[in-house]
């Protein structure tokens, strides 16, 4: 056997043998426990506290808007789509931390015009031209969007 195949397959071996190495020791414990995933990833998520809150928690106290929202085309929206996360408003009234909703973007998210989106189902509109310069809520009312 040549000299440089014995050479590439020394390599080769010494090569598996870290990659082994770095496998064995930056594998968590946990690992496949439950599948392809790390097993302890379970207790971590659950541990976190959850940041969001239905619709259903946001119509407790903000009713007549949630009755206002359930005519409209945004009923099946999550409030929290546009206000952010509300767990923390939810259980403490007092902690703002809501988001109203300003400028453009969060709008044009969802209705710029775009080929790929079903046209009869999400209403679009061509960004250059439709009421430059002025936020979408002058004219639309987010909770009423058919006025």
């Amino acid at each position: 056997m040549p000299v440089q195949i014995k050479r590439l397959l020394i390599a080769f071996v010494i090569f598996i043998g870290i990659m082994l190495g770095f496998k064995y020791y930056l594998t968590p414990q946990s690992w496949g426990e439950y599948g392809h995933y790390r097993g302890a990833a379970l207790d971590e998520i659950a541990d976190k506290e959850p940041n969001f809150a239905e619709m259903e928690t946001c119509a407790m106290c903000h009713d007549s808007i949630a009755d206002l929202k359930s005519q409209g085309e945004h009923q099946f929206i999550e409030c929290e789509t546009c206000h952010g996360p509300g767990y923390k408003h939810a259980n403490d009234s007092d902690n703002i931390g809501m988001e109203r909703p300003n400028g453009r973007e969060l709008c044009l998210r969802c209705h710029t015009k775009n080929p790929a989106r079903p046209e009869d189902f999400i209403k679009q509109i061509e960004e250059p031209g439709h009421s430059e310069g002025e936020e979408c809520i002058t004219c639309h009312n987010p909770h009423q969007p058919w006025l």
